[in-house]
């Protein structure tokens, strides 16, 4: 059981990088969304008039709020990854509600989510994080 909680945080760490890296990609496409709906308009790709103003205003900030979620998710799921990795107990139960959190983002999400349940509540694993060291 040992290898199992040490995977279980080497790949919550990864994964958490990787969602921390889209979020910081919908800031960038939030900050460029402007700019972008201009070029498709010169290009002749897009007409003004079918673009309602007030969704051209409310798109950017919607980007800005789902990537702050993520970033947040991701910030948890890195440290309780750190966490699980040191034996530490607050990090089995930070990990324990990111990996409930993780169930929601399918497919790898849902699988990584599961696995980290199925680890951290092993009767094995909570000895692991009961003994210190």
């Amino acid at each position: 059981m040992e290898k199992h909680v040490q995977v279980v945080g080497i790949l919550n760490i990864t994964y958490r990088g990787l969602v921390l890296l889209g979020s910081l990609i919908l800031v960038l496409i939030a900050a460029c969304f402007g700019r972008f709906l201009g070029m498709l308009m010169r290009m002749g790709q897009l007409d003004a008039r079918d673009v309602p103003y007030e969704l051209l205003d409310i798109i950017p900030v919607i980007l800005v709020v789902v990537a702050a979620l993520m970033f947040v998710a991701s910030v948890a799921g890195i440290v309780a990854g750190i966490g699980v990795l040191k034996r530490r107990p607050w990090g089995r139960v930070l990990m324990l509600v990111v990996s409930f959190i993780n169930l929601l983002r399918v497919p790898l999400g849902t699988a990584l989510g599961a696995y980290s349940i199925w680890v951290l509540l092993n009767d094995e694993a909570i000895r692991l994080f009961k003994t210190p060291g």
